[in-house]
């Protein structure tokens, strides 16, 4: 197999038309002989641009240089050194504007495609039964871990590497976090790819225990009171946000949060749930991250029109390029310059429309995008039977609320240091959505790690 060193070897997908109708994975990845191929274009640059766009500082040179020498498994440890879930990073993260973004083939052609290639040595040592090397020697001091989600598996994943007694405390049934109700499985294998990642943090001797709601169960002051010598707090952000306007109380109106939970964890799109979701014929997603881009494409299996209504243009689209791109393949249609103003429904109470107005950008806001401005005279009403929002999300404060001395900004969200997680609160670090509000799952990783080596210097002088 050959290729032009200056464009990268495609990746195999199903067909718009085919996937559009089925919740299997969109993406099939590198076979052997086209990641060998791949990584044959990387120049191995000595002061590699890429590990300084990557959050948790994979050896990216190092790895890549071992595929071309089909060195998989080595390859893996190299990855495994600085990634707890290296098969979910190689499909969700944002590498065109982290790794691959910094990458020097992207000067003259297309970068080289390390995420594909951290996909596929990731799920060769799943296949092969590969784990990632565990501590030396133990510490002797426990940490308990608030979250299952990236950032708590990842800080788990280090404090057992380095031979911490490691207990992750997870409220849902399952462990996994946003891993596993937030991305839908065409884009993340739940079984395949996300408990196989999680098993591999268990192997290093980290514990999980589910259904544990701290703040209500037990809260943190009771778990240092039981004998960890340190908390980390990964909880994420899972309170939605909402538009507050007229009819948002309307049955028929999600939060992309809940329709994305009941779908992905509940099993809600098989026909044979036990919690079915209401399937509308015409569903409108309003916002353009990527959960947006999650919930209409799910939407979409079960069988609806969707429109996404964001009121920015493209340009201005908060989501990755490639969700964008594999939404318009499969027939959702972008309503953008469009904003609602007002929920309809019938007197059963369900949804029948929404009220909306043109919009067009003016001058930059504080965030550096231009502002939308509302054309005059341009309302229309847009015929939906169902509403999803999609604008976001902030930290549930049940566990801020019920910690002494641990402080929250006006957002709610926990304070604390970027460099090392430590909150205001003796021996409780924080990092991820908890910290920083909704954000990405390779950020929530970096803070994650940064914590884990923030606890392990605070425990070493103690």
């Amino acid at each position: 197999m050959t290729t032009d060193v200056n464009t990268r070897v495609p990746v195999r997908e199903q067909e718009p038309e085919v996937r559009a109708k089925n919740f299997e994975e969109v993406c099939y990845g590198y076979n052997e002989e086209e990641a060998v191929c791949e990584a044959g274009r990387c120049l191995n640059c000595m002061n590699a641009q890429c590990m300084k766009g990557c959050p948790v500082a994979i050896n990216i040179p190092g790895f890549i240089d071992q595929i071309k020498n089909k060195n998989y498994e080595q390859a893996y440890q190299i990855i495994a050194a600085s990634s707890s879930l290296p098969a979910v990073c190689g499909r969700v993260c944002p590498q065109e504007t982290q790794c691959e973004g910094k990458c020097i083939r992207g000067f003259k052609g297309d970068p080289v495609s390390i995420g594909k290639l951290e996909r596929f040595v990731a799920d060769w040592a799943m296949q092969n039964g590969i784990r990632p090397a565990g501590a030396a020697e133990a510490r002797n001091k426990k940490v308990a871990v608030i979250g299952s989600g990236p950032a708590g598996l990842t800080c788990a994943g280090d404090l057992a590497r380095l031979g911490y007694e490691v207990t992750i405390f997870e409220a849902l049934h399952e462990p996994g976090g946003v891993l596993v109700y937030g991305i839908p499985e065409f884009r993340l294998p739940k079984e395949a790819v996300v408990l196989k990642e999680i098993e591999n943090v268990k192997s290093l001797g980290v514990k999980i225990e589910t259904d544990v709601v701290i703040g209500k169960t037990v809260s943190v002051d009771e778990l240092m009171d039981e004998g960890f010598d340190a908390v980390f707090i990964g909880s994420g952000a899972g309170l939605p946000k909402f538009m507050n306007i007229p009819g948002e109380q309307a049955s028929g109106v999600f939060s992309a949060n809940e329709y994305l939970t009941r779908s992905n964890l509940m099993k809600a799109f098989r026909e044979d749930a036990d919690t079915p979701i209401y399937r509308g014929k015409k569903v409108a997603v309003v916002g353009g991250g990527n959960v947006a881009m999650d919930a209409a494409r799910t939407a979409l299996r079960l069988g609806a029109e969707v429109h996404i209504v964001y009121r920015r243009s493209e340009e201005e689209l908060p989501a990755r390029v490639e969700e964008v791109h594999h939404a318009k393949e499969e027939g959702i249609i972008f309503d953008l310059l469009t904003n609602p103003t007002e929920i309809l429904s019938n007197e059963q109470g369900w949804v029948t429309g929404m009220k909306c107005v043109r919009m067009e950008l003016g001058e930059p806001d504080e965030s550096g995008r231009r502002r939308p401005v509302v054309i005059p005279g341009s309302e229309f009403v847009m015929e939906v039977d169902a509403v999803i929002m999609s604008l976001g999300t902030s930290p549930n404060p049940l566990i801020s609320s019920t910690t002494e001395g641990l402080e929250v900004n006006k957002w709610k969200c926990i304070i604390a240091d970027e460099e090392n997680g430590a909150t205001t609160k003796e021996g409780v670090y924080a990092g991820g959505d908890a910290v920083t509000g909704a954000a990405t799952v390779i950020l929530a990783m970096g803070a994650g790690k940064a914590a884990a080596k923030g606890i392990d210097e605070y425990l070493k002088n103690r």
